[in-house]
């Protein structure tokens, strides 16, 4: 995928025809997906290229960051994500002050026009944009009509009984209820990382871990998780502890530390996605190592159960 920035690149020679799918895409979650199943469609249709457009950083990040919310992904992650559905390119708008008090007039005109020369312009019904989120769908059909464009929305999309947004993720996934977070996103609420050395205190006890730096900002509250690791590709049931590890520490450090199943290899230094497919329990002090095994042990057979379950 090719990956360009507003205002630094010009736009690359074989965007032809460009069909853009325009929002912040957090989470790249089923309603997400929707637009980008239709952008691509539409693309391929028109002979052109399908091409997301987003903002980095976050807009609230610059108009109102005390209020500003903990991202469900890194750009990296949704840039990969957007990949491997199949979008062949990316606009990515870096977000100043400055560029907050456009009209959305200017920013159409000088972002969707002159920088992109886009053919057709797809997003959320309930997509705002430009100074102050005056700019609407039908602001930006209006002005695609002025200036050469389509405009079309997708409605939003609804998993049972609740309208999959960002919003509502981050809020399951604060309150550790990562499957159902899961449900809305269309795929498990994962974060990335680099394995590091810890104290190898989990390998004396029969549970040898692995401790994930990672630059994700939304982690689950502190318990443990059934999930998934996945190294090179190979993905293992695990479970994953989220905590300060009270019964070992007193320095109240948040770490994320998982014990793979059947796995015994050396991986420090390489990358991991832990995948969060349910919460199992709150973490606790023990009074003893050998409470702490006993445990460990019970909330892994828990979590084989629930992996015998879901095939995994």
């Amino acid at each position: 995928m090719d990956i360009i920035y507003f205002p630094d690149d010009p736009r690359p020679a074989s965007w032809t025809h460009p069909v853009l799918a325009l929002g912040n895409f957090d989470g790249v979650h089923r309603g997400h997906r929707k637009i980008l199943d239709r952008l691509m469609r539409v693309a391929a249709e028109r002979s052109g290229t399908a091409v997301v457009m987003t903002f980095d950083p976050h807009p609230p990040r610059v108009v109102r960051p005390d209020k500003a919310p903990a991202l469900l992904m890194t750009t990296a992650q949704k840039l990969d994500a957007m990949a491997a559905i199949g979008v062949q390119g990316a606009a990515i708008v870096r977000f100043t002050p400055e560029l907050s008090r456009w009209t959305p007039d200017e920013f159409v005109k000088t972002v969707l026009v002159d920088w992109l020369r886009v053919a057709e312009v797809w997003v959320g019904a309930n997509f705002l944009f430009g100074r102050d989120r005056t700019g609407n769908f039908s602001l930006l059909r209006t002005l695609g009509g002025t200036l050469g464009f389509k405009t079309e929305k997708i409605d939003p999309v609804r998993y049972k009984d609740f309208v999959v947004s960002s919003t509502r993720i981050r809020r399951l996934v604060a309150e550790g209820r990562v499957d159902e977070a899961g449900a809305l996103l269309g795929h498990q609420y994962y974060v990335d990382g680099t394995v590091t050395q810890g104290d190898r205190r989990g390998r004396t006890i029969g549970f040898p871990t692995a401790n994930l730096c990672t630059d994700n900002e939304l982690l689950p509250p502190h318990g443990v998780y059934a999930t998934t690791a996945t190294i090179g590709g190979v993905v293992r049931p695990s479970i994953t502890n989220v905590g300060v590890r009270p019964t070992v520490e007193a320095s109240g450090r948040t770490h994320v530390e998982t014990h793979i199943f059947n796995f015994e290899q050396n991986l420090y230094g390489q990358l991991m996605r832990v995948g969060f497919v349910q919460r199992i329990r709150d973490e606790r002090a023990f009074e003893s190592l050998d409470a702490l095994r006993t445990q460990i042990g019970a909330d892994c057979d828990r979590a084989r159960v629930l992996f015998d379950r879901l095939s995994l």
